[in-house]
């Protein structure tokens, strides 16, 4: 299964918990430029899927809504 397979799989706690951990790593230092470089793609991922989830949250509560005014 690809990365980005998996990413698809990910819910949104999966993403938020690994994002905490990509920015502890992140704030920790001691890792080189391209592990840091690599930690911040990832995170930059996962913000996106962790976003995506969000957004779809949104549009689920906003359709909600208008239902519950008609």
């Amino acid at each position: 299964m690809t990365d980005e397979k998996k990413d698809e799989r990910l819910n949104y706690e999966q993403a938020r918990a690994e994002l905490a951990q990509v920015v502890e790593r992140l704030e920790a230092g001691g890792t080189s430029l391209e592990e840091s470089l690599a930690l911040w793609e990832r995170g930059e991922q996962l913000a996106g899927i962790c976003q995506r989830w969000l957004d779809g949250a949104r549009a689920r509560i906003d359709a909600a809504r208008q239902r519950a005014e008609e």
